[in-house]
């Protein structure tokens, strides 16, 4: 929009693009949003995991439980720490985590539980914070896609000791890459400023005593975001309860038109909960689905794809099962079938197009080449 493009160009007018003014605006503006006490603006989400991971106390050794199914980053943040990503299935119905299966994989080196709200709809952070605070444990929450997204009126990020948001280009808000975290504890928050800032003590902005230098007591990184970044952010979240509401109302539209097409099972938003629709992911399930036929429904969600491609209609698969990855495979000795409902996901998801500026000729014409497709 001309208004964000004229955003920018202030900015850089100004001469201050790093960390400045508009950044504090852009916390600001998030916090009061999501309604958190702290909001610390960082230049990923995967930097804003590492960083709350650190400031969690996870280091080499410790264990931290993450789901199958999700974006790799969750599970690269834990191992930059040198700690152990454990893997854990899902719920198929709603792709997050599954908190029975939890339980399971804690053991004595379990320090930290990284639920995913994947794909705009919360996990079940309440269930997992009763597991965890028996055992000191702490809660991270992966909430990339989270953005507006709540749980019993509560915005995601808010429930775990802290929330990290992405501001990549497929998200809701996006500032091109960035992100944010969430927390509420006042020393937590002061110790994520100055992580982000190389560990500087305190931040020097060269107003008054231009001789003064920061002093660095702790190892830090320089994970900032940048003004022209919170530029954009701001000039979104000036939007962003009409861009909810247009998500929102695009994903109920699909709900409607797809619900008679029994080869595709769409999202679901348990009671209590306020999906963000950051993706409306389907699963493509021409017939029941188990471990012995999902590679052959996958071979018939990809030519399913191929055709809304050829129709010039974008989709993607849902997101990946990490524990398939060569990485993670190799270096833990996983194997498909250890985490049977992700690798379903993986095989047999898709998301389908929805963004705010969808107009009602390109939603028909999608869900009109949808019902023309023969399998």
């Amino acid at each position: 929009m001309p208004e964000d493009i004229e955003s920018v160009e202030e900015v850089i007018r100004t001469g201050w693009v790093v960390q400045g003014p508009k950044v504090r605006e852009f916390e600001s503006m998030w916090s009061e949003f999501t309604g958190s006490k702290h909001a610390i603006a960082v230049s990923s989400c995967t930097t804003a995991l590492h960083l709350a991971l650190i400031a969690a106390g996870i280091k080499r050794g410790d264990e931290v439980i993450v789901p199958s199914f999700t974006w790799i980053a969750t599970a690269n943040a834990v191992e930059y720490t040198g700690a152990k990503p454990v893997f854990c299935d899902i719920d198929p119905d709603t792709y997050n985590i599954n908190p029975e299966k939890v339980e399971q994989r804690v053991t004595e080196k379990t320090r930290a539980i990284m639920p995913v709200h994947l794909f705009g709809l919360q996990a079940d952070v309440d269930k997992i914070n009763g597991i965890a605070e028996a055992k000191g444990i702490k809660i991270i929450e992966d909430a990339a896609c989270g953005f507006g997204a709540y749980k019993s009126g509560v915005h995601s990020g808010l429930k775990g000791d802290f929330g990290c948001f992405s501001f990549h280009p497929r998200k809701a808000i996006t500032t091109g890459e960035g992100g944010m975290i969430v927390t509420q504890n006042d020393d937590d928050a002061a110790l994520l400023r100055s992580l982000r800032d190389h560990g500087a003590e305190v931040k020097v902005e060269g107003k008054g005593k231009p001789y003064l230098l920061p002093d660095f007591k702790i190892l830090g990184y320089n994970y900032r975001l940048t003004d022209i970044q919170a530029a954009l952010g701001i000039m979104q979240m000036k939007r962003a309860g009409e861009i909810i509401k247009k998500r929102r109302e695009l994903a109920s539209r699909y709900d409607e038109a797809l619900k008679a097409d029994r080869r595709l099972v769409v999202p679901i938003c348990p009671d209590g909960y306020e999906h963000g629709y950051q993706s409306y992911v389907c699963l493509f399930r021409p017939e029941e689905i188990n471990s012995g036929n999902a590679d052959e429904i996958n071979i018939q969600r990809n030519e399913f794809m191929q055709y809304l491609s050829d129709n010039g209609i974008a989709t993607r698969p849902g997101t990946h099962a990490v524990h398939l990855q060569e990485y993670y495979s190799t270096k833990y000795n996983l194997k498909p079938e250890d985490f049977r409902n992700s690798y379903i996901a993986e095989k047999c998801t898709l998301a389908l197009p929805l963004f705010p500026g969808m107009t009602d000729n390109e939603f028909n014409y999608v869900v009109d080449k949808i019902k023309r497709y023969k399998t």
